[in-house]
């Protein structure tokens, strides 16, 4: 019998793709279209047929996504599958922005960046671990990726400063919002428009080959229905993301992390790392796992990289002030667990909230910041040492003042904190990004350990190691999604051989 996709949800378009974005179980993800039923096939007894297409993606988070739009674009048949009920995978988590080089922002600003600067800078903060061509490539092509965006609609023409940028790199949106869900509220109404054809709750659990070795499809479970389902296809674009949420894969890899809170939204389980390693692709870097200094505990809510960009300092229990903030995050986490309890709070002003929105929206409103009139009624309302915490303040701020170094080595984004009212959060490290993954080169292209390209396999994003090294900049996640997530539906499209008509 045919497919049941619930058909009460099978129109695409915009409204079903967007609406009940913020009540969908996981925060700020949102709502993909159904899909129709297709008829059934007799490769096994047991599945049924869930169509042919020239690409199948799986996932829908920003890789994902880009990779749909792209192909489409492109001309090639596309489907969308995600295991979840709704989209956005770890993107939507996403709170600072797009790192990208040589771009009319930065030009605007009188940045001076290039390519090399970009592509050292992530080497660098990547332990000089990470894979040169893909870093090249990704820097190469960070501009042409941020004007595609803007093509699409979607606007990241605010410039900020992140940890192990040598220059303000990262392009965060005109509104001030959090960048993964801006992303993926527009990338939905993209996908949407196109009529891409979407189904959530579909659950891959083996990309197919055929004899020769090549890719024939994928094999997934409906999670509303149980059903296994068949979807023929010429190309795989593998794109759902990283393990920061499957404990034992984090167990296996980096136990001294196992209790640590995560980041990472509940499908970040490494379903495609272990589907694609089962045909044969080979692993990189798969032990390196990212720790970010600034999480709220009990929610696992991430305070932005970009909120001390935009000049937060940390300060320890005792109202110490310990790191440059603007370290990388390895760094700053390392030194904030080395402080009594292992915790810091972040301290801004009244000028940093009403940059950044994802205060209000994410901290503000669920009473998880601390708000005074002036900084000593702060330290008494956070219970800090107030003469070590107005002595780290007045030395931070009349460095600034003053045009003199910073007591603590920060060279960039030096904001005082003067506009109140003041605000400080209590933060700590948590796991955020695994930037190992399967093996691709500069197309994209999934590898074997020996170098061999699996055909019709790709893969973009989380799911992917070599670009990040032993540390991935911020920024560099959502430049690497969309750069890659292109290229692999450029890739697959030439594989397949169909041409936008």
């Amino acid at each position: 019998m045919a497919e049941n996709y619930n058909r009460g949800n099978v129109v695409v378009n915009r409204r079903s793709f967007v609406k009940g974005a913020f009540g969908a179980g996981m925060l700020g993800m949102l709502s993909l279209a159904g899909l129709t039923g297709c008829a059934p096939k007799s490769e096994q007894s047991s599945d049924i047929d869930g169509g042919t297409f020239d690409i199948v993606v799986i996932g829908a988070g920003g890789a994902g996504m880009t990779a749909a739009i792209s192909s489409h674009d492109a001309g090639a048949k596309v489907i969308l599958l995600e295991k979840m009920s709704v989209a956005g995978g770890n993107t939507v988590c996403a709170e600072g922005g797009m790192n990208a080089c040589c771009t009319k922002v930065q030009a605007e600003e009188g940045i001076e960046d290039s390519v090399e600067l970009f592509a050292n800078d992530t080497f660098v903060g990547g332990h000089n671990l990470g894979n040169m061509d893909l870093i090249n490539f990704m820097c190469e092509n960070s501009n042409a990726a941020l004007e595609r965006l803007s093509e699409r609609g979607m606007y990241l023409t605010r410039l900020s400063t992140s940890g192990g940028a040598s220059v303000k790199r990262i392009h965060r949106p005109e509104d001030g919002s959090a960048v993964g869900a801006y992303l993926v509220r527009h990338m939905c109404e993209r996908c949407a428009e196109r009529g891409i054809e979407a189904v959530t709750q579909m659950d891959v659990k083996e990309i197919v080959t055929d004899e020769s070795g090549a890719v024939a499809g994928v094999r997934a479970v409906n999670l509303r229905t149980g059903a296994s389902t068949l979807f023929n296809a010429k190309a795989v674009i593998l794109a759902a993301g990283g393990f920061g949420a499957n404990h034992q894969m984090l167990a296996q890899y980096r136990p001294e992390l196992l209790e640590a809170v995560t980041t990472n939204h509940p499908g970040a389980t490494g379903d495609g790392i272990m589907m694609a390693e089962a045909i044969g692709a080979g692993l990189v870097d798969i032990e390196q796992i990212q720790v970010h200094p600034t999480v709220e505990q009990s929610t696992s809510i991430l305070l932005s990289e970009g909120i001390r960009g935009d000049g937060a300092i940390l300060v320890n229990s005792e109202g110490n002030r310990f790191t440059n903030e603007l370290l990388t995050r390895d760094v700053v986490s390392a030194n904030e667990w080395a402080q009594p309890g292992g915790w810091a709070y972040a301290i801004f002003d009244h000028e940093v909230y009403e940059a950044n929105t994802s205060i209000e929206n994410k901290f503000v409103k669920r009473d998880l910041v601390v708000i005074a009139d002036t900084l000593e009624e702060l330290s008494q309302n956070i219970e800090v040492n107030p003469e070590n915490f107005m002595a780290a303040l007045t030395a931070y701020n009349d460095a600034i003042a003053n045009n003199q170094p910073d007591p603590m080595g920060r060279e960039k984004s030096r904001y005082p904190i003067v506009n109140a009212p003041f605000y400080a959060v209590k933060v700590a490290p948590g796991i955020h990004h695994t930037m190992g993954g399967v093996r691709i080169n500069t197309k994209a292209e999934v590898l074997t350990d020996e170098g061999e390209v699996i055909p019709g396999l790709y893969a973009a994003g989380e799911v992917t190691g070599g670009i990040h090294g032993g540390n991935r900049l911020g920024g560099n996640a959502i430049c690497d999604i969309n750069v890659f997530g292109h290229r692999a539906a450029e890739s697959a499209v030439e594989y397949v051989g169909v041409s936008a008509s």
